[in-house]
């Protein structure tokens, strides 16, 4: 039985709680504004992932307004995150917003095309979230791969796109079809590789999560 519908998904947003009120008002904001943020169901899950990992150190890719950043800073004050965002006016809005929400120490915005950020970054992540242009998630797996330490978790998000990735039908004029074969490609390829074990999940838009093999 198919229990994933229009009902449900209303109930379980009925259920949401902000994080702090400061960052309900952001959220708010951002969907006023229609900026794409992490949707509700997603941002728990998340969430949750981040105070039972408890990571040092988080890598973001796709900042938009800062919303999922600072969430993920004030889910565990012991982390350190590092996230990049391709639009310089969106970034400055995000170091605004991070800087407001006192988190300006603990979160820093890297601005620049993901896959050459990546490209200029060292260190070890323990928890990265992927949630950019979804036709590069395969450029930005195997990019952010080789920064992750041992049994580093990556979720990426939108995977679904709205259904299109599942089924032909939901893209009836073909507006989509580069993109939902890229993303159809990558989730074969993490679904198969030796490197992690990955779940895919009908959460929000579509959510994988891996856990790097050891």
């Amino acid at each position: 039985m198919n229990i994933i519908n229009e009902k449900v998904i209303a109930y379980i947003e009925g259920l949401y709680q902000p994080v702090s009120p400061a960052l309900g008002k952001l959220r708010e904001q951002a969907e006023a504004e229609h900026v794409p943020i992490i949707l509700r169901d997603t941002e728990g899950f998340l969430l949750n992932l981040i105070r039972m990992k408890r990571p040092a150190a988080v890598l973001e890719i796709g900042t938009a307004v800062g919303y999922s950043a600072a969430c993920m800073a004030w889910a565990f004050e012991g982390c350190r995150i590092t996230t990049i965002e391709a639009d310089p006016q969106m970034a400055e809005t995000a170091e605004k917003n991070l800087e407001r929400l006192g988190l300006s120490s603990r979160v820093q915005v890297l601005t620049g095309q993901g896959q050459e950020v990546l490209d200029r970054l060292d260190g070890s992540f323990d928890f990265v979230f992927i949630d950019a242009a979804k036709s590069h998630y395969r450029k930005f797996w195997d990019k952010a791969l080789p920064l992750c330490g041992t049994r580093a978790v990556i979720v990426c998000d939108n995977v679904l796109m709205k259904a299109m990735t599942a089924s032909d039908e939901y893209d009836p004029k073909k507006k989509y079809k580069t993109s939902i074969r890229n993303m159809r490609e990558f989730l074969a390829y993490i679904a198969d590789t030796a490197d992690a074990h990955t779940s895919i999940l009908p959460i929000g838009d579509g959510v994988s999560l891996s856990v790097l093999k050891g």
